[in-house]
């Protein structure tokens, strides 16, 4: 199968702000596209932020200053895309595209990066991606925030993404585009402003020279949404999720997601009574992580997580 890289334009908004370095992970010349900031310290895990299904490390953008205004610039923050997504490329195999193979591509950053333990904050997808890390690289992990994430996703929650993203196909002007977001977002986000509404519409996708949606993302993603319907019953992975029991916990739900169902969250939540519980109110999938107060509980968190190896540390 031949090796294809998805267009991006070098100007693309959602990536201002974010370089990256690009790593050659599994076969042929399939790479991933890494962001690093701040530096390592002692007595602060490094944080790797692992984006949602179709998703990329835009996601992240708020999140990695307000992080750092938090801890300081020696709380070092990661963000990838995975393959497929962003600035990575494409799987040749497009059956591979499943969180086991997502997962061990994470090792293999970790291992390029010379990580051997940090916190992983996982969105929807990602955090399943997570879990599946902790199941084979439990070492790697010495503390995990799972927002809208859990065992089993919610199928009406993959419904509505695949229809979204069908009716983006085809061509549209720049303010037709807009306003199609505007439309869709509107509800997941009320009250946000359309300049806000906007910038995530660039996080995802962009208009070519002909006037035609493209997604920064690999478009076989949407293909493998097909099988869902509102009422399947998806069976939940429950022993993936005790992988996590190997390091501290925080769960994050937004109050407007249907990517995870309330029940499931509060069922994790009695599994694992040991955990930080917050909800991002106002919001749906993907949280936007652009406040103090959603992104302070993830910085006290990690800082805890560092206090508690200091001891070990000296020792």
């Amino acid at each position: 199968m031949l090796f294809t890289r998805r267009s991006i334009p070098d100007d693309q908004p959602a990536f201002a702000g974010l370089p990256v370095r690009s790593f050659t992970v599994g076969p042929g010349r399939e790479t991933m596209a890494v962001h690093v900031a701040g530096r390592s310290g002692a007595g602060t895990p490094t944080v790797v932020c692992v984006p949602g299904y179709q998703r990329n490390m835009s996601d992240f953008t708020d999140f990695v200053g307000l992080y750092h205004r938090a801890v300081g610039e020696s709380g070092r923050v990661v963000l990838v895309d995975l393959k497929g997504r962003g600035r990575s490329a494409n799987r040749t195999d497009k059956s591979l595209y499943i969180t086991t193979e997502d997962a061990r591509d994470l090792a293999q950053i970790s291992a390029a990066l010379c990580l051997e333990d940090a916190v992983f904050i996982g969105q929807g997808y990602g955090g399943q991606v997570v879990m599946a890390l902790a199941a084979e690289h439990p070492a790697l992990i010495v503390g995990t925030v799972l927002i809208d994430s859990g065992p089993v996703a919610d199928p009406r929650g993959l419904v509505r993404l695949r229809n979204n993203l069908k009716d983006l196909d085809g061509p549209r002007s720049e303010q037709g585009l807009r306003n199609m977001f505007r439309r869709m977002l509107g509800a997941d986000y009320p009250g946000l402003p359309d300049a806000l509404l906007d910038v995530l519409a660039t996080r995802t996708h962009y208009l070519d020279k002909r006037g035609r949606v493209r997604p920064l993302f690999d478009p076989h993603l949407i293909k493998m949404l097909e099988a869902f319907e509102h009422d399947d019953v998806l069976v939940a992975q429950w022993p993936l999720f005790g992988a996590l029991g190997v390091a501290p916990l925080m769960m994050m739900r937004t109050q407007l997601t249907d990517q995870l169902r309330r029940d499931v969250f509060e069922e994790m939540m009695r599994r694992r009574p040991d955990a930080d519980g917050y909800i991002i109110e106002a919001q749906a999938s993907p949280a936007l992580l652009n406040t103090v107060e959603d992104v302070q509980p993830i910085a006290d968190f990690v800082r805890g997580i560092g206090k508690r190896a200091l001891p070990e540390a000296e020792t």
